[in-house]
């Protein structure tokens, strides 16, 4: 089972491996010019099987890159871990792609969902969103960033956003220390799946998330507040917009939602007194 401290640089190698495909499609012009071929890279999507020994088996359709962060990831906030000391081993195959979890102390199965996750959607077969929110602790008041370092954290992740930059069809996350600094890097077509990336490399190499921030690439949907919750992650800044629901998680999780950070701007939805010179507008 991998132990020990990873680096960012690492993980992000590992995800430029077999996770783009060359394609050959053709490209018109909307003004009559003569179409031609267009060589180009997609992302690839494929199911991941993760099984978790005495609890289930989960089709997680994603990007096959760092499987094992998203198994882990994907079991820590799904509530069926609850950190590094409950994985027993873990193992993994590349064809077909899977991983295996064996856990110190499987317990009683819980609300199991065996059905396929697609990268579309990190809430498949929680039917009440509102039951799933009345579980959720608040979370912590130890993490306070500024403007500037939000952006420059999510500076930072589109840098190491390679997959994105030859097939313009992925989603990122980055776990934020109290410094600012990213600490964990995830990639993914799915943006739940790159969440969960993330916090999977930081279970992984024994990092605590509780009391992190993160930058994530795209929307803000209550699936990922939710995910976030989980990890005990205080700030949550976002280069796109979030949806209702979203704010109503973050705002009743105790978490600092930032959306639109981009170059000089931000806007900080709820609890901004963790926001550097917001502290009076709580």
């Amino acid at each position: 089972m991998e132990t020990g401290d990873d680096s960012v640089a690492t993980a992000h190698s590992a995800a430029s491996g077999d996770s783009t495909r060359k394609v050959e499609p053709i490209r018109i012009s909307t003004k009559g010019d003569l179409p031609v071929r267009d060589p180009c890279e997609v992302a690839i999507e494929t199911p991941l099987t993760v099984t978790i020994e005495e609890v289930g088996s989960f089709i997680v359709m994603c990007t096959p890159c760092d499987p094992e962060a998203l198994a882990v990831g994907f079991a820590f906030t799904e509530g069926m871990i609850a950190g590094f000391d409950d994985i027993a081993d873990l193992a993994s195959v590349r064809e077909p792609l899977t991983v295996v979890l064996e856990l110190n102390d499987p317990g009683e199965p819980g609300d199991q969902r065996n059905l396929i996750v697609t990268s579309s959607c990190g809430l498949c077969g929680h039917r009440d969103v509102k039951k799933l929110l009345e579980g959720m602790s608040p979370c912590g008041e130890s993490l306070k960033m500024s403007g500037d370092m939000l952006a420059e954290a999510a500076r930072n992740m589109q840098a190491r956003q390679g997959l994105f930059e030859r097939t313009g069809g992925t989603h990122a996350a980055g776990i934020l220390s109290v410094q600012g600094e990213l600490i964990a890097f995830g990639e993914d077509i799915g943006r739940h799946n790159a969440l969960d990336k993330a916090i999977g490399r930081c279970i992984l190499s024994k990092r605590p998330t509780e009391g992190c921030g993160v930058v994530l690439s795209g929307r803000v949907s209550v699936e990922l507040v939710v995910k976030a919750v989980r990890a005990g992650i205080e700030i949550i800044g976002a280069v796109s917009a979030p949806s209702s629901l979203a704010i109503d998680a973050a705002r009743r999780c105790n978490i600092t939602l930032c959306c639109f950070v981009r170059d000089t701007r931000a806007t900080v939805y709820t609890h901004p007194r963790r926001i550097v010179g917001l502290e009076e507008l709580a």
